[in-house]
């Protein structure tokens, strides 16, 4: 049977390494598979109808690009829409 000894800078790296994991966990970045998202997959992603989507194209608030018929929309512009907007909550 061996023994180890476990010693404070082992427990305090340990402690960090936890730290860190759970930071992880707890807020997970929001990464999509794919940059580019299709319409209903930004309409699922915000929870809006079609034709919120087409008043944020038109009025110029959320950035598209059209290929043939198929419009798309970048996921990190969508992410950085959203924190511009965010409001922090006063107490």
């Amino acid at each position: 049977m061996s023994l180890e000894i476990v010693t404070k800078e082992d427990l305090h790296e340990f402690r960090k390494q936890l730290l860190v994991d759970l930071k992880e966990i707890l807020n997970p970045k929001i990464q999509p598979q794919k940059p580019w998202l299709k319409g209903y997959e930004v309409r699922k992603l915000l929870n809006i109808s079609p034709g919120t989507l087409q008043t944020l194209r038109t009025t110029g608030v959320l950035a598209h690009t059209k290929i043939g018929g198929t419009l798309y929309y970048d996921f990190l512009k969508i992410d950085e829409l959203m924190r511009s907007n965010m409001k922090s909550l006063k107490r």
